[in-house]
């Protein structure tokens, strides 16, 4: 892996995931935080840890949280990888 280029914490608003059927909202959640990633941290290359998949599916499908503390480190050569922020 090549050298940390950027590291920033981030607080990402899930609130829009209400906007999906409710069995597929945690599914949603996933997808705007990759997009919120991509779209911050300018890369398409972005990689979520487990600790941040299990927070959000931790209630379930149906009840995802409203806001999730992100760690994201950018590397070299483009990829971005993302990990739960100790609170």
């Amino acid at each position: 892996m090549a050298d940390k280029m950027q590291e920033q914490i981030y607080i990402i608003p899930l609130r829009d995931a209400k906007r999906a059927p409710s069995w597929k909202r945690s599914n949603t959640a996933i997808k705007d935080i990759r997009k919120f990633l991509a779209k911050h941290m300018k890369s398409q290359d972005v990689k979520l840890d487990r600790t941040i998949n299990e927070r959000v599916w931790d209630r379930g499908a149906k009840k995802p949280p409203s806001r999730i503390r992100v760690r994201a480190m950018k590397f070299d050569d483009g990829q971005v990888q993302a990990e739960l922020a100790e609170e």
